[in-house]
């Protein structure tokens, strides 16, 4: 059964998320989670991340969709799976972006966002990696460290719409 991504007003998303141990990322339990954040990504046509609180589990995780990548034209490793991610570096150089989330339908607005940032994380086996990014990763790793400490994009987003349902089916 597929995970159902939570709504603005769900309690997980206002809480700091619990860090994984490392002995736990290959129990039954993570691996699961891992896969059914994945299928609940998928099955939205805009979705570029999706953090564990947004499935109403308060663990310090996020999954990144390979459509993500593609998007950037990403040549280095990819990793779709980030445990106990930590921001290591933020350039000084910020950006107005333009940001949406699963979990704020219907609302859209612009984040001032770090153009480059280097994030350390576990994957999906429990190893750590360091990677840095720009632009859309970028944007995507500050986006959802941010749910793992209990911060909706709303809380520092200027300029706030709606946009109609079409818009983010589409999208």
């Amino acid at each position: 059964m597929t995970k159902r991504i939570v709504q603005k007003e769900h309690r997980a998303l206002r809480k700091i998320a619990r860090a994984i141990d490392p002995k736990e990322i290959s129990t039954t339990k993570i691996q699961k989670m891992i896969v059914e954040m994945t299928v609940a990504l998928e099955k939205e046509p805009d979705g570029v991340a999706l953090a564990a609180p947004q499935i109403g589990e308060s663990l310090r995780l996020f999954i990144v969709s390979p459509m993500a990548y593609e998007a950037m034209n990403f040549s280095g490793k990819k990793k779709l799976v980030f445990i106990n991610p930590v921001i290591l570096k933020r350039s000084k150089d910020k950006k107005l972006v333009e940001e949406g989330c699963l979990s704020v339908r219907p609302l859209y607005g612009k984040v001032r966002r770090s153009s480059r940032v280097t994030i350390e994380a576990y994957d999906e086996r429990g190893e750590k990696f360091i990677m840095e990014s720009t632009g859309l990763l970028a944007q995507i790793f500050q986006h959802e460290t941010d749910h793992l400490e209990g911060v909706l994009f709303t809380d520092k987003a200027k300029e706030l719409m709606e946009m109609p349902k079409e818009f983010y089916e589409k999208h």
